[in-house]
Parts: structure tokens; sequence; C-alpha cells
């Protein structure tokens, strides 16, 4: 509140703002104070941290260092593990004795870029190109398996539908990665599971299904006698002529990596 007082003359923004810090939190349905700290979530726990730690910033810049920063995340980058480790205990000092803040040892570390992440991102082995965390594409994968759920009862479309918004939503994100494989291979097995979940839903109607989509007598009733589970079944080479690359595209499903 003394930062902001030194650059905003605006009384009822500032007694605003001390309310929201002061306004406690609900928890059980019992509202606990807060004397501490911001609540997290909210919109302007964000600009908050910005507003204290951009004295960070310039310290950072007055000495030197290469550094990118969101919110409380901050990477920044030097030559050696040696001076990564001088700095690191610096940069610390500063945070404590400077700002009254305490830097989180468990999530910090001196290391090589490609073993770090940032804002769901790290870098390829050799550091030369952009890449999505495995935490990003494994929160991504989990969110397809509730969405394709075969017990959800949902329709088809309705399927569709909704992963086309979680995947461009995703996409609208990490849209700038340049290592595409993983994501190529994510694109492949949401079209399984699409394959599954159909598969499912034909029930015994699969070989009609089958046949009407261009699938041979024998493969057709190979596949729909199969003792095989959905899943299996889902990755035949009979699945694949009834249910092409095209037919998802028609549907709206979107693709993360271009092709």
């Amino acid at each position: 509140m003394a930062r902001l007082k030194s650059r905003c003359p605006d009384a009822d923004l500032l007694r605003l703002i001390n309310r929201f810090l002061k306004a406690g939190v609900s928890i059980e349905g019992q509202v606990e104070p807060t004397p501490l700290g911001v609540p997290q979530g909210g919109p302007l726990s964000p600009v908050l941290a910005n507003v204290v730690l951009d004295e960070l910033d310039w310290e950072l810049d007055r000495r030197g260092h290469r550094f990118a920063r969101y919110a409380d995340d901050c990477n920044i980058l030097v030559k050696s593990k040696r001076a990564g480790e001088r700095v690191m205990a610096s940069v610390t000092r500063f945070v404590s004795d400077s700002l009254r803040l305490t830097v989180n040892p468990l999530k910090s570390a001196v290391d090589r870029p490609m073993n770090r992440k940032f804002l769901g991102f790290t870098v390829s082995r050799n550091g030369a190109k952009l890449k999505v965390a495995d935490k990003g594409l494994d929160k991504l994968k989990d969110r397809v398996r509730e969405l394709t759920r075969r017990t959800r009862g949902t329709t088809f479309a309705v399927v569709v539908a909704e992963l086309r918004e979680t995947l461009l939503g995703w996409k609208a994100y990490f849209g700038i990665t340049e290592v595409l494989s993983p994501l190529r291979d994510i694109d492949k097995w949401v079209r399984r599971k699409l394959r599954c979940y159909l598969w499912k839903q034909w029930g015994r109607a699969g070989y009609r299904e089958l046949r009407k989509r261009g699938v041979s007598v024998r493969e057709a009733w190979n596949v729909s006698k199969s003792a095989h589970g959905p899943w299996r079944v889902s990755q035949t080479p009979a699945l694949s002529i009834a249910l092409p690359l095209r037919f998802f595209e028609q549907m709206g499903l979107p693709s993360l990596a271009p092709r």
C-alpha cells in the first residue's frame, strides 16, 4: 500500500484495494482474516505482484542480467553453473532484504534451460527451439480424457464441439511452440480417442456402420467380432478407413500441429 500511495493519488482507488487485501477468505463457510499477502486467483493479484516486483526488474537490469519475469515467476539466464549459483544467492538476498519476500527453495534451482519450464514452456535439448513443457501436454490429455469418457452418454457431435473449444483455446496459447512432434502425436491420439468413443456408441451396429463407410466385408466382420476392447479396436485399419482425417475435419475438429 505504501508503494501504491507513492505513485497513485486516487484515494478512492487506494481504499478499494486496501479493502480487497483485508476482505478475508472463506474456508469451509467460515471467514478468516488475511493479515498477509493477496488472495490467490484474483484479477488484482498479478497486478499487485508487478507493483512489488518492479523493483526487482530494475535491480536485475542494473546488474546487466538477461531475464524474463511474469508475475512471481522469473528466469535469469547466465553462462555457467557457477555464475548461476552466485546470482541465485545474491538475488535471494535482495528479494528477502529489500522486498521482504521469500524465494521458494522447492520451486527454484540453478539448472539448464531445457530442464526448467516457464509459463508452460521449455526449450529443446540444443536450446534452439521453444517447446511445450510435459506438464502442459499432460494437462491437455487429462482434459481430453474427461471429455471423451465413454460413460458420459453425450452425443458424438457435442463431444467434438467441446473438444474444439478446448483445443482452440490451448492452441491460442501454445501455438507459438516450434517443436511440433508432440503436437502431432496428440492430434493422432485425440482422433483415436474419438474413434474409440464412436465405436462404443455404435455397439451392435458396428458392422453395418463400417460397411456403410467403405470397409470391406472381411475387415468389417473381423473387427466387429473381435474380442478386443474399444481402445484396441480404435487403432485398426478398419476404423481408420471408416473414420479418416477428413471425417474429423468436416466435424470441425481442429489440429494442434499445422499440416
